[in-house]
């Protein structure tokens, strides 16, 4: 599913043109998001890496970049948040109808690379979809990794997707998941009040041999660096996930360029030295 030759073996064209999708299941998962369930008509492989993300086209209406979920049952999941033109009309297809998809596309989460290492994933809001299902690798390879830690940060308890697998990963073995909510008035039980970058204080991990993979608003990531450099965590032990004006999907328009890079093509998930020059910056 994963590989290193996935750049090499796509072409322009193959990006550019959407193959047709299938729903075939939908799940909602909250008020106004929902999972879908997609069978590809390709008799191609769909070879992705969990960080990637697709352009999901509805005819007529316009395409929009998701982030890929996972591949379950031979079908290919999205996450989706009705907040657009594309997107509200996107969740309210019914099973059975089509749309096209591009993709995938972008660098994904080095996960290979980082065997070994503890894992620390720090996530905020519907940013957590890219880094969900990045756990999600790292637990079904929980051998290959030492430590795993979650921090996880909403508005309000009830805002956090996928409840009960957070409570599965609590007791997997040398797993740490700590959640935060930052507007709530009254403490739950598992939960701490406040922001997500403050659950670092109580993170248990080897800074000296860990990676950090973290996704969601920009100010949440920037004020969690500076607590990883407290931390004596290393910048190059740290990749993140960033979220621009996707427009083509391939770096020939320019709406989501950061510095020399396109972060649709050269990200969204970066090591951070080869951004951080840029990172934080506005009009750049």
């Amino acid at each position: 599913m994963m590989t290193d030759l996935l750049s090499k073996l796509q072409t322009p064209t193959k990006l550019q043109t959407p193959i047709v999708a299938t729903l075939a299941e939908k799940q909602q998962e909250s008020p106004g998001i929902y999972t879908l369930h997609l069978a590809l008509e390709t008799n191609s492989s769909f070879d992705f890496a969990f960080g990637q993300f697709n352009m999901l086209y509805l005819f007529g209406l316009g395409e929009v970049p998701i982030s890929i979920m996972g591949w379950q049952h031979d079908l290919l999941l999205h996450t989706i948040r009705a907040v657009g033109r594309v997107t509200q009309p996107l969740v309210a297809l019914d099973i059975g109808a089509q749309l096209g998809l591009r993709g995938p596309f972008g660098q994904g989460w080095p996960l290979r690379q980082l065997e070994g290492l503890d894992l620390v994933f720090i996530t905020a809001g519907l940013g957590c979809a890219p880094v969900v299902a990045a756990i999600h690798y790292a637990v079904e390879n929980r051998s290959k990794y030492g430590r795993i830690v979650i921090l996880q940060g909403v508005k309000h308890h009830n805002d956090l997707l996928w409840q009960p697998q957070y409570e599965r990963w609590r007791d997997l073995g040398d797993c740490q998941v700590l959640l935060a909510a930052s507007e709530e008035k009254k403490r739950k039980y598992h939960w701490r009040l406040g922001m997500v970058t403050e659950l670092l204080a109580l993170a248990q991990f080897d800074s000296s041999h860990c990676a950090v993979l973290m996704c969601g608003p920009e100010i949440m990531m920037l004020a969690a660096l500076k607590q990883l450099a407290k931390h004596q965590v290393s910048d190059k032990s740290v990749y993140l996930s960033l979220e621009r004006n996707f427009q083509c999907g391939h770096g020939s328009c320019g709406h989501c360029q950061l510095g020399p890079y396109f972060v649709c093509k050269d990200g969204p998930v970066f090591h951070y030295p080869q951004i951080k020059s840029w990172f934080g910056l506005a009009g750049v």
